[in-house]
């Protein structure tokens, strides 16, 4: 009974595992697969200019900088966002691999307690055919 205990836990965490792998892949290439849309939909990505409460903190020069920073940045995002669809494989190989690689610690881990319950039914069967010594 203990071994069908343990193999059902064993499975339970087997089946957890896979279902989380597959939802990370699902969701993974879904927004990888629409990231080259979002740099378009970001609400003020077209526009670099700072927030105008900030504008009499700072001078004429840092304020010009950061705008050509800001313009920088966005630009390098929106570069990065478009290449994003073409991760989407390599990353789906990648949670692939880590759920192989979880499901043969899992197996591991059912080998391991089938082990240590057959040497605990083991020592428990062999203590019970001991004669017991008498009290003095």
């Amino acid at each position: 009974m203990l071994y069908l205990i343990s193999w059902a836990v064993i499975g339970v965490l087997l089946a957890l595992w896979s279902v989380a792998a597959w939802a990370a892949d699902a969701i993974l290439g879904w927004t990888l697969a629409h990231a080259g849309s979002l740099g378009t939909q970001v609400p003020g990505a077209a526009g670099s200019e700072l927030p105008a409460w900030l504008a009499p903190w700072l001078g004429a020069e840092p304020a010009q900088w950061l705008s050509s920073m800001a313009a920088a940045l966005m630009q390098l995002v929106q570069g990065l966002l478009q290449f994003a669809p073409a991760l989407a494989d390599g990353l789906s190989l990648l949670v692939w691999g880590a759920w192989a690689l979880g499901s043969l610690l899992l197996v591991a881990l059912g080998i391991a307690a089938h082990m240590l319950i057959a040497v605990w039914l083991r020592r428990r069967r062999a203590h019970a055919r001991l004669p017991r010594p008498y009290a003095v």
